[in-house]
């Protein structure tokens, strides 16, 4: 069973692990070259669930092949948005895959406020849920 102590928002890879390290992100970035995938680095300030196209900081890193570069990205993008979401994705170009094969939060708000669940009644005993961000109940620009 997995827990969620602090409910901390979990998307992309180790989202139930401690927030990694500098030198354990370098190493995912490494292998993620290694593999031949181009890297690129994203934020976000409305982190719900099914907003999966976060601003991205920059262009995709492709033929990249040192992983100091992307880490300067993301040192960038950790000081310019300091209080959003930002995320790295590596994107495999491969013909048949084409899709991203990894994803994972390198930086937090200080505070994460977190969701409501919204449960309406319909006909027939019919429920229908919804997700809410509490930090969406602010403009954008505004929320943390």
């Amino acid at each position: 069973m997995m827990t969620n102590y602090g409910n901390r928002l979990t998307q992309g890879q180790f989202s139930f692990l401690p927030d990694l390290s500098d030198a354990q992100i370098k190493a995912q970035v490494a292998y993620a070259l290694h593999q031949g995938w181009a890297v690129n680095v994203e934020y976000t300030d409305d982190p719900h669930p099914r907003n999966t196209y976060w601003e991205m900081f920059g262009l995709p890193m492709f033929d990249l092949k040192d992983p100091a570069g992307v880490m300067m990205e993301i040192d960038a993008c950790r000081k310019t948005f300091a209080n959003h979401y930002v995320r790295v994705t590596a994107f495999d170009a491969t013909r048949g895959w084409e899709t991203p094969r990894m994803s994972f939060i390198v930086n937090r708000p200080v505070e994460e406020p977190g969701f409501r669940l919204d449960r309406t009644e319909m006909a027939g005993r019919v429920q229908r849920y919804s997700v809410h961000s509490y930090a969406a109940d602010k403009p954008a620009g505004e929320r943390y």
